[in-house]
């Protein structure tokens, strides 16, 4: 196993600011760039120039399109790779994965078809190393966390040893990272609020007010935690940085494609999957909230709201005024026992 080594897979903006603030720990960060050409410019100009531009790498970056070589002997193994291409992109790596590597998921998502978590995806794709898995979750823009402004976020996995093995690996400096044992919660959290931060951003490009805007974010963060306690999840994980913590920064931060997805829904602008060339997962998340919320028996009307709009061409300013006018009900649910 090669000492004081780390492998981020995955070089978008978030594995790109991973790589940055890890080259402050590690003797060397093997970074695995999809794109050959980019690897090659970015080795070069010591940046990435499309999806982080005017963050300089540091020189024990090691970027390169050559997976098995990024992961040659070397633990942990931090998987930054969009939610829709995660099983594969795992599949392809697992025969150069070290026996004993430490697997960290930081993508933020839901599996489309099979509507699995990445934490699921590791568990099938590497079941000979699922005691060894991890999640990483919580509020963290890539720009700010590469410029080393504070950030917390949360490491979780069902066994505490490995979940704090995890925090060790990725917390140092501006990065502080929390240990959590309920990785189902974090990714959930990670994933559905970007859904959220789509009604969001609708609701400020429809200039509907900041009184709107927290009674979105508010309803959101229950509806979101009432599928994930439904699925396993504990209620406090949603209370925390990869529930509300992360929601509000999606929900509020410029910084977020969830909402300047919505703003531009709110503001008249149609829907068009082909107009950036990266991902805003609330897309994706939007359409496995409604099955999920199928599946399991789960009240989650702003998500169904969002996938009209998005789906169904429904006017946003119509999804609105259909959720004003829901049936009156408490807010608690189920309402307390007077008893």
């Amino acid at each position: 196993m090669t000492r004081n080594a780390i492998a981020v897979v995955g070089a978008g903006a978030w594995g790109t600011a991973l790589a940055s603030t890890l080259a402050k720990r590690y003797d060397e960060v093997r970074l695995w760039v999809f794109e050959a050409p980019l690897a090659a410019a970015m080795a070069q100009t010591r940046e990435n120039g499309v999806y982080l531009p005017g963050i300089r790498l540091a020189g024990n970056v090691r970027p390169s399109p050559d997976l098995h070589a990024i992961l040659a002997e070397v633990s942990p193994v931090v998987l930054v790779v969009p939610s829709h291409v995660f099983r594969f992109v795992l599949t392809q790596a697992r025969p150069a994965l070290a026996p004993a590597a430490l697997l960290i998921s930081a993508t933020k998502g839901i599996e489309v078809e099979g509507l699995a978590t990445m934490s699921t995806i590791m568990r099938q794709v590497v079941p000979e190393g699922a005691t060894r898995q991890a999640v990483l979750s919580g509020p963290s823009f890539a720009r700010e966390v590469a410029a080393g402004r504070p950030t917390a976020i949360v490491a979780a996995a069902t066994d505490a040893a490995v979940a704090q093995a995890a925090q060790a690996a990725v917390s140092g400096g501006p990065l502080r990272v929390y240990a959590g044992t309920d990785p189902l919660g974090v990714e959930l959290g990670g994933a559905l609020k970007n859904v959220i931060a789509i009604a969001a951003g609708v609701v400020d490009g429809l200039e509907l007010g900041t009184n709107a805007r927290a009674a979105l974010i508010s309803r959101g963060l229950a509806e979101v935690a009432r599928l994930g306690v439904r699925m396993g999840g504990r209620a406090a994980t949603f209370a925390g940085l990869a529930g509300m913590g992360d929601l509000v920064l999606t929900c509020t931060g410029d910084l977020s494609r969830n909402r300047q997805l919505g703003l531009a829904l709110g503001r008249g602008e149609q829907y068009r999957p082909d107009a950036s060339r990266t991902v805003a997962e609330g897309v994706n998340a939007c359409r496995c909230a409604v099955r999920l919320a199928d599946r399991h028996g789960v009240e989650m009307p702003i998500c169904r709201a969002v996938h009209r709009v998005l789906f169904e061409a429904q006017p946003p300013a119509e999804a609105v005024e259909q959720l004003m006018a829901r049936e009156l009900r408490f807010e608690e649910d189920p309402p307390p026992d007077p008893r």
